[in-house]
């Protein structure tokens, strides 16, 4: 891609809309616009291909425990809501709208309901099962205070999972199963989170728990034992000592990026959700959902990825793995050898974003920084025929012919 023809540009002055540091960023570097409304966001070209990123990892690990993806209404009818007694109980409220023949319907925040009519209509028999169902959509929060940029928003995408088993063994190990998912997208992602025990809240469940990273800009007050792997969130968790080896919690805060929940077989009573067992009779189903909410991923990456200059996109989610800048003016041997380099990277399938525009070095080199992805090529007067290399995390540089440099890059991939 060539910057000059980037679609969004970075600032040189944050909005004064933005408190948290991913906000600021991503709005500095022209990932992100200014909100439309409140908790309303678009995301720009460069936010489109890490938010794309994302979801590629999401789907690869989704797909590797067996779950089968497919796309659900965003518009659900007010008689599926009013099964499951939420229509008025739901929080936070519901965005309802009436459409030309005055039906009531909602913009969907979660799919318990339509999943759970999709899949009564579906399967019968124990042979059905178990089935596993997701996926990421624009889903639509009533939220009083948005706040944070991506991190609490009204409309957001998010991966849903839902489960369905014919006992309450099948679905505790599965939820085993899934939160080991879970930790493979996390890690992919390169965040450490913890896993904590938290409160099913409107979607219900005895049996919760959210993915935390520990942040000081979290929403969330969690406490934690430093000895071993306990965690709760304080909503639930009153007593000052862990209920796994007594030692004393550690209040934190944390972003939560993920929420998994054991349902049971609520939403199969209140919708009569049944299959027929091996022996004929007639069982309530039992089922599971698991959330991640992608944009707050997105801006919990940068939280946790940053230093005093922008954003320090890990590799595995950065909107392009180079940044190629070429120092002098156009039509010398310099830009041409640079131009050279960009069609290499091209070829080789190195995704690779050419600051070709008339700009100071400085600036060139002030945006690299604040974009952040990881590596920085330099073509100048000074490298004399080669790159400079330097990598975001690091402050070595080297200078690189053009083979060694798709042979390093290559390595790297």
């Amino acid at each position: 891609m060539l910057y000059s023809q980037l679609f969004g540009k970075t600032l040189k002055i944050v909005p004064a809309e933005a408190e948290t540091v991913s906000h600021k960023l991503l709005l500095k570097a022209g990932f992100l616009d200014r909100a439309l409304t409140a908790g309303v966001y678009t995301l720009l070209p460069l936010g489109w291909r890490v938010y794309k990123k994302i979801e590629n990892i999401i789907r690869e690990e989704m797909d590797r425990i067996g779950c089968q993806e497919l796309l659900m209404p965003t518009l659900q009818p007010k008689a599926l809501w009013q099964e499951t007694n939420r229509w008025l109980k739901y929080d936070p409220p519901l965005f309802k709208l009436k459409d030309r023949h005055q039906k009531d319907l909602c913009l969907a925040p979660t799919h318990e309901e339509v999943i759970t009519d999709l899949v009564r209509r579906f399967v019968t028999s124990y042979k059905d099962l178990p089935l596993y169902l997701y996926h990421i959509q624009n889903k639509f929060r009533n939220e009083m205070r948005p706040s944070g940029g991506l991190l609490r928003t009204r409309e957001f995408m998010m991966k849903d999972l839902y489960s369905f088993h014919q006992d309450k063994k099948d679905l505790d190990q599965f939820y085993t199963c899934v939160i080991e998912a879970y930790k493979n997208i996390f890690r992919r992602c390169h965040l450490v989170v913890k896993l904590i025990e938290a409160s099913g809240g409107s979607i219900g469940g005895e049996v919760t728990h959210e993915f935390n990273m520990l942040c000081p800009t979290g929403e969330d007050k969690v406490l934690y034992c430093p000895k071993c792997d306990f965690a709760a969130n304080s909503e639930i968790y009153h007593q000052k000592k862990c209920k796994k080896c007594q030692t004393v919690l550690v209040e934190g805060r944390g972003i939560e990026n993920g929420h998994i929940f054991k349902l049971d077989t609520r939403y199969a009573q209140a919708m009569n959700a049944y299959y027929v067992d091996a022996c004929g009779r007639k069982q309530l189903l039992w089922m599971g959902c698991y959330g991640i909410g992608l944009q707050r991923l997105l801006a919990t990456i940068v939280e946790a990825h940053h230093d005093e200059k922008g954003i320090i996109w890990p590799k595995t989610v950065a909107p392009y793995q180079v940044h190629l800048i070429q120092v002098g003016h156009e039509g010398l041997k310099e830009a041409s050898f640079a131009h050279k380099i960009y069609q290499k990277l091209i070829e080789e399938k190195i995704e690779v974003l050419y600051d070709d525009r008339e700009v100071s070095p400085g600036v060139k080199f002030s945006d690299a920084d604040l974009l952040g992805l990881p590596i920085r090529l330099v073509v100048s007067e000074r490298t004399a025929g080669r790159v400079e290399w330097k990598e975001r995390t690091k402050e070595k540089k080297e200078l690189l012919s053009l083979g060694q440099l798709i042979k390093r890059l290559k390595e790297k991939n």
